[in-house]
């Protein structure tokens, strides 16, 4: 019998391997004691129903593991899983490995572009403190840009990570600039199709977390999230195709293209559609975190 294949796990990279060291990170953020609880497994944790909860932890964990000194977002904006969002960056920079001989390009002289950076501006946080990339961050919410702009300047990394508003139009027309050049492009797009699609993919997952307690009101979302976040007309499907459409006007500035895609079901369609457009290559990279499966699609336009 031939054993069936393993799960993806968190790549060896990333950093939030094993238990989370709670005295470490209330040492570094004494509010995270505020919030923690004992599981059902007897083990310390925080309750992640709480999105305040969810958001001292964010804060604890930038600042114990990746040195983020000051990181806050507004309310009801979307509050990021950090490990998933770690592990779509290492696979992005073994994407770039694989190019070089093994060995990962560092420093400033890659540039990345973050559609969607949002209010947390999660992904050049960690991307500059891993590999000390330079990111340009662009988002349609103005709320965001300005939540982005002042956890950048408050850490002081004006220098590696700059934002732009973009036309809610378009995703890549008017925002790279004729004579820009990027290494890679990534995208956390909005999932779902409607807030009643969102709605219910959160039900499902307190469901699966054995968290759905009769007696106890649940928030909708506990990760937060504003409309253009989480969903949009059309959904997933609709965004990442647009992405793709527009992606061949720029095959020649930017290296790799990247978007995260939450269904797999949408896989085939979006590589019939990047077919259609000319794309010369691309991979599909599965990621696990936890009993969470995940995956990015990228693409290029140029040969090796």
């Amino acid at each position: 019998m031939t054993a069936p294949p393993a799960k993806p796990t968190l790549h060896p990279r990333n950093r939030h391997q094993g238990r989370y060291d709670f005295p470490k990170l209330i040492k570094s953020s004494p509010e995270l004691a505020a919030f923690m609880i004992i599981n059902p497994y007897g083990k310390e944790s925080i309750d992640f129903a709480n999105p305040a909860a969810v958001k001292v932890f964010n804060r604890a964990l930038l600042r114990a593991l990746y040195g983020i000194q000051h990181w806050d977002i507004p309310e009801g904006y979307l509050c990021p899983p950090i490990p998933g969002r770690a592990d779509y960056l290492h696979c992005l920079a073994d994407l770039l490995a694989a190019e070089q001989g093994g060995e990962i390009p560092r420093g400033n002289a890659v540039r990345v572009l973050d559609i969607g950076v949002g209010a947390n501006v999660i992904y050049p946080l960690l991307g500059y403190s891993d590999y000390r990339w330079q990111f340009v961050g662009s988002d349609i919410d103005a709320v965001a840009l300005a939540s982005a702009k002042a956890i950048v300047k408050a850490n002081g990394l004006e220098k590696a990570i700059s934002l732009r508003q973009a036309d809610p139009r378009h995703i890549l027309k008017g925002l790279i600039q004729p004579d820009e050049r990027f290494d890679l492009t990534m995208c956390n797009p909005p999932f779902h199709a409607s807030l009643a699609e969102a709605t219910k993919g959160s039900e499902r997952k307190w469901r699966a977390l054995g968290k759905a307690d009769p007696k106890r009101k649940l928030p909708v979302l506990n990760f937060g999230g504003q409309n253009n976040e989480l969903w949009c007309e059309g959904g997933e499907i609709r965004f990442t195709s647009q992405l793709v459409a527009e992606s061949a006007a720029f095959g020649q500035q930017v290296r790799w293209f990247s978007t995260l895609v939450s269904k797999a079901t949408n896989l085939p369609g979006i590589q019939a559609a990047l077919k259609k457009v000319g794309a010369v290559n691309s991979k599909v990279v599965e990621m696990g975190q936890g009993q969470k499966q995940s995956r990015f699609i990228a693409w290029t336009f140029q040969t090796e």
